[in-house]
């Protein structure tokens, strides 16, 4: 970003990231009442630390670069550390662990004339608060914070009611240990619930609220939250014997009586390092406390000595954190894209950034709801935030970070696909507003077209392999589709010309289509696109739709579906159990349509034969079929070892049994796979009956 921007601009944006930085380190630190995670101030430190390289004479005595964190609050005694505080400098990229490696062995050899084999001691990064322990002839005498790094704040009392910590150790000998105080995701929850019913703040994560419960003054508050702590270093007296390595360190703190963590491990190599790091990003969540990351030492205490430290952070050390699921960046600007249904939905165009391991260039605004409750104008500093494969989102606004020349957001009057006239329609459920959309009028709109068509290809509803966004986008500009119904047409010759395809990919494409001509009904109705018509509610709808309309046999077709409908009536499809008022009347209106109904004649001339099956014929308790699960209700959790979760499902469908996807009190059965969330804690608490999958097979025999 800065090698795009003028000195002057550069010194403009330096001092707002000071002065935003600040006021977060501040509110996280000194008044506990944080607004935003940790990886919000990582991006806002790396683009700080960016240009402060790029512009060295810009670098102002009081950049937050310099600190480990914020002044101590003032309703604690503040202490001066014997030991000076260091922080950890961070990496992200697998060949920033490479790079590192690199700069330390170019110290040793300097230091003793040769490249040694290093060994590394990787530990697992506590999302905790660091907390400093004194003890003296074996007795805790002194419990501190960081603070900034130098004077920390006295917190004594406080963490004595935390049982994993010593109160008398098993030698009586004089150290300063380093730790780290952490709070359980099932504490955190239990806590929040609490702050909710007295109308406070919930915590954002278990850091927070351990930082917050730490500077309680009641020490009884503190105890009642159940804190925890691993301790992972140490350091005693001059003349005291250290362990010669970082393992054996963490040997000797466990035979002291300390708490310490039992997940480290000791590499041999950076690809070591790098496959345990994949490991725990993986399975982090399986762990009652947070992980942001590891942090990688080098093992022998004497090469430590002679790599030494720079600035804040030891050289032999280095943080290797997970990808950031938050971060920040510019809004350079908002698009609009019009989708299947010819709902406008904003888009912002970012200033590429990386979070949670990948790079982010657009981020949705969902609606003109979310622009006005953001407060989002074009050129604003935001706060994205992506998990894993979700579409990254604006989480929040920077408006401290506006130089003045920002702009406001406007929705287009006329579509920016096809030109038509754009209306603003209120969303509601028939009792009360809940939004509002802009739609365009066509919809003969491309735009709409594609869409649509992107949907009828996706994995849950035809799943035509190869028959992607981008050739869809191809095979529409060059005539080749108008609608859905076209694909059926398709012949090789008219792809082996195209750009993007040989002669395999054309022919692999042509039998692709040839095979999706055979598809369930539910699928084929999920497929057409019918607005509020998800999955599930194609299921129910296709369930109906055989008791209601009969076939002999396993072949269900087109034609009989539109004459069904020329004689249901918006009553029948609103008396369908689990298809609501709103839902019904959109199904009723998508059949009712001329268009809709040449689109279905077109499917059906174009070979399209749509099937049964017994599973359908196996009605549920919507209506009055008696399946061997008739009536009960299934959460699934969890991943399964002998059948995917689409398979599982259909297991049960195929008894007469439903799914939900939230567990309550009307829920018969939770099936528990590995790793199971935050449903299977809620089937617990409920009594709700728990099926492994040993015993789900049997019951779906």
């Amino acid at each position: 970003m800065s090698s795009f921007i003028s000195k002057s601009e550069a010194k403009q944006r330096i001092d707002k990231l000071i002065k935003q930085i600040d006021e977060l380190r501040y509110r996280y630190h000194v008044l506990d009442d944080p607004t935003v995670d940790d990886a919000v101030y990582d991006s806002l430190e790396r683009e700080l630390e960016k240009l402060e390289k790029e512009f060295p004479d810009l670098r102002r005595a009081d950049s937050p670069l310099a600190r480990i964190g914020g002044r101590p609050i003032d309703e604690f005694k503040k202490v001066r550390h014997e030991v000076r505080q260091w922080s950890f400098n961070d990496a992200f990229e697998e060949q920033d662990m490479y790079d590192w490696e690199e700069r330390i062995l170019k110290i040793l050899e300097k230091e003793i004339g040769q490249r040694p084999r290093l060994e590394y001691v990787c530990e697992l990064k506590i999302d905790g608060l660091h907390v400093v322990l004194t003890y003296e002839k074996g007795l805790l005498k002194l419990a501190a914070t960081r603070g900034d790094g130098i004077v920390g704040e006295d917190v004594t009392q406080n963490v004595k009611t935390i049982r994993s910590v010593p109160l008398r150790l098993k030698k009586d000998i004089d150290i300063i240990a380093e730790g780290e105080i952490w709070l359980s995701a099932a504490q955190l929850k239990k806590i929040n619930e609490e702050r909710k019913k007295l109308g406070q703040p919930e915590f954002a994560n278990p850091r927070n609220a351990a930082a917050g419960t730490i500077r309680q003054l009641d020490p009884k508050v503190v105890a009642a939250r159940k804190l925890d702590n691993f301790v992972y270093d140490w350091s005693g007296p001059a003349d005291s014997r250290m362990p010669a390595t970082q393992e054996e360190e963490l040997g000797e703190l466990r035979e002291l009586g300390f708490k310490v963590n039992t997940h480290h491990k000791v590499c041999g190599s950076i690809r070591e390092i790098i496959e345990l790091w994949h490991s725990w990003k993986d399975k982090r969540g399986r762990q009652e406390y947070w992980i942001d990351g590891i942090v990688v030492k080098v093992n022998r205490r004497d090469y430590q000595d002679r790599i030494g430290y720079v600035g804040k952070a030891p050289r032999w050390a280095i943080a290797f954190k997970f990808p950031a699921e938050q971060a920040t960046t510019v809004v350079e600007d908002i698009m609009v894209q019009v989708g299947r249904l010819g709902t406008l939905t904003p888009v912002a165009v970012l200033r590429p950034v990386r979070v949670a391991g990948t790079t982010v260039k657009r981020a949705t605004l969902h609606n003109e709801d979310q622009i006005k409750k953001l407060g989002l104008k074009i050129g604003d500093t935001v706060v994205i935030q992506k998990a894993g494969d979700i579409i990254p989102e604006v989480v929040s606004v920077l408006p401290k970070m506006r130089t003045g020349k920002e702009k406001s957001f406007h929705f287009p009057t006329r579509c920016p696909i096809c030109g038509s006239v754009v209306l603003k329609q209120e969303i509601s459920d028939k009792k009360s507003v809940l939004g509002s959309a802009y739609v365009c009028t066509n919809k003969n709109c491309s735009a709409q077209q594609k869409e649509r068509i992107i949907h009828f290809v996706s994995k849950k509803a035809l799943d035509i392999d190869g028959l992607g966004e981008r050739i869809v986008e191809q095979l529409i500009n060059e005539g080749l589709l108008k609608d859905a119904a076209d694909i059926f047409s398709l012949k090789k010759e008219d792809l082996i010309e195209l750009e993007r395809f040989a002669d395999k990919s054309a022919e692999n494409l042509i039998v692709a289509i040839a095979a999706a001509r055979k598809v369930s009904l539910a699928r084929f109705i999920y497929a057409l696109g019918i607005k509020h018509v998800g999955e599930e509610t194609g299921i129910v709808l296709a369930r109906w739709i055989v008791e209601k309309i009969p076939s002999p046999n396993d072949q269900f077709p087109i034609s009989k579906l539109i004459k069904g409908f020329q004689k249901i009536s918006l009553e029948d499809l609103q008396e369908i159990q689990d298809i609501g008022p709103v839902v019904a009347e959109s199904i009723y209106d998508w059949f009712q349509s001329a268009g809709n109904v040449k689109l279905l004649e077109k499917f059906e001339e174009a070979g399209v034969e749509l099937e049964v099956g017994t599973r359908l014929r196996s009605v549920g308790r919507s209506f009055g079929g008696r399946g061997k699960l008739d009536g009960k209700t299934f959460v699934l959790t969890g991943t399964l070892e002998n059948l995917s979760r689409d398979e599982a499902k259909e297991k049960i469908r195929d008894l007469g049994g439903d799914i939900s996807e939230s567990v309550s009190g009307k829920t018969d059965y939770v099936v528990v796979g590995a790793e199971p969330g935050s449903k299977y804690d809620k089937a617990v608490k409920l009594g709700v009956k728990i099926l492994g999958e040993r015993e789900f097979s049997e019951l779906v025999k």
